[in-house]
């Protein structure tokens, strides 16, 4: 259980100096309970009482790191089971599975297929996490495939048995793959190869008892980094396992299951895709951490990403774009000038009712912390007072030879104050619904 702020309090220096940026010990105290702050701001604690908050304070579930350099991503560090109570913290990475046995050719199209599967949404990168190696009992190929996997620069899964992961090992254990999986049978040999090489350890059991102590054996033979694979066998018994892991991790009643979770789809869905895409949202809604998929085509991969996007985003700050002018269509000095707020929603709705409309335009996105065109002027957000300033300092008066704004029709009675704003332009009130703008753009330009 979290530490109360004043149960934090009884282990700092109590000096009240303010070195930490905050007045006295009690409020950093209260700070660092809710999360708001750092231990490391304060420079007088003891080491002492360092190890012991910080040890108090650990996530439920270990963080694990998979891969290297920019392409690594960390999964666990979860604290709550709804992202309403707080949010969700590292985004599960979707893996692309390429069979050793496969042909080369086979090889190369499944390895260029994750690598192209990336896409760019509300000005964020969306991407295949990573590249799972399915072995085929030979380590010689296993070893070449999995080079040839890391040569995409993506972090890898290695599943396998102990002879191909060490054979994969001994080329590609410095991008710190994770080597999948750890069982009964093969705890001892693979708790020793990850444990040598510094890589994280999948242990594998469908039987949540068997898997816990798997992990509790891991962790004793020096394996820190572990990933939990609960080998469910329908979708029914993933969301149950996937729900019971979670609870446990975070009520801190069973010490085995304090790590996150991977998910195999295809060891459920078999050659049925659509199966295979559903139980991947399924990992994503409910606590995966790593959801392995057969391949990394756009259609199956593109919606989960988004999904993920929406999910693991602070529910307390609403999705929203760059303040800024952004092109549409190519638009030169006698295009129009559209103005509306940086609520990511509004914008693709505005931006995209813009490109059907065929009409080049320059659409001035200003920040309005995220909230839509009424309820950014009902916050003072949207209003004249913003507008102007954004108006003048954005550069658009370069770009275009009129001196015409164009506001959205939900906010007219702004109008006259922004004409007052901006002496040298005028305001003009556009459609008050964006599935308006095409018919209002096409007749302005005649």
């Amino acid at each position: 259980m979290a530490l109360s702020g004043l149960d934090i309090f009884k282990k700092l220096p109590k000096m009240n100096c303010g070195d930490c940026g905050v007045p006295t010990c009690l409020a950093f105290a209260m700070k660092l309970a809710q999360s708001q702050a750092e231990l490391s701001a304060c420079p007088h604690v003891s080491p002492e009482a360092a190890a012991e908050l910080a040890e108090s304070s650990a996530p439920p579930i270990r963080g694990v790191v998979i891969g290297v350099g920019d392409s690594a991503f960390k999964i666990g560090e979860e604290t709550v089971l709804f992202r309403h109570e707080k949010t969700f913290v590292n985004p599960p990475a979707l893996a692309a599975t390429v069979d050793a046995g496969a042909d080369d050719a086979t090889v190369d199209a499944v390895l260029a297929e994750a690598k192209a599967s990336d896409f760019e949404r509300v000005q964020m990168q969306l991407r295949i996490g990573c590249i799972a190696v399915r072995g085929n009992g030979d380590a010689e190929r296993f070893r070449e495939v999995a080079e040839k996997a890391a040569a995409t620069q993506l972090p890898l899964v290695l599943m396998g048995s102990p002879a191909e992961l060490e054979a994969a090992v001994a080329v590609v254990g410095n991008t710190r793959p994770l080597l999948h999986a750890a069982t009964e049978e093969t705890l001892d040999a693979m708790a020793a190869l990850a444990s040598a090489n510094s890589c994280p350890l999948a242990v594998r059991a469908a039987d949540l008892g068997t898997l816990a102590s798997l992990a509790e054996k891991a962790a004793a033979a020096g394996v820190k980094d572990i990933v939990l694979d609960p080998a469910p066998s329908s979708a029914g018994v993933a969301l149950r396992d996937l729900v019971f892991i979670r609870r446990a991790a975070l009520k801190k009643s069973a010490a085995g299951l304090g790590y996150p979770v991977m998910l195999m789809t295809t060891d459920i869905a078999g050659d049925n895709e659509m199966l295979e895409a559903m139980i991947g949202s399924i990992g994503i809604m409910k606590y995966a951490g790593l959801i392995v998929l057969s391949r990394g085509e756009a259609w199956k991969t593109l919606p989960q990403l988004v999904l993920r996007q929406n999910i693991y985003t602070d529910p307390q700050r609403p999705m929203q774009v760059e303040q800024g002018i952004y092109e549409i269509g190519n638009p030169g000095p006698d295009a129009p000038f559209i103005v509306t707020t940086n609520f990511s929603l509004t914008y693709f709705i505005v931006s995209s009712e813009i490109e059907s409309s065929r009409v080049p335009a320059y659409l001035g996105i200003v920040d309005s912390e995220g909230l839509s065109v009424l309820t950014a002027w009902a916050a003072g957000k949207f209003v004249p007072d913003r507008i102007a300033p954004f108006v003048t300092k954005s550069g658009i008066a370069d770009k275009v030879s009129h001196r015409e704004v164009i506001i959205p029709g939900l906010v007219a009675q702004i109008s006259g104050e922004l004409k007052e704003n901006l002496d040298d332009w005028t305001v003009t009130v556009g459609p008050s619904e964006a599935s308006e703008l095409p018919v209002f753009l096409k007749r302005r330009a005649g």
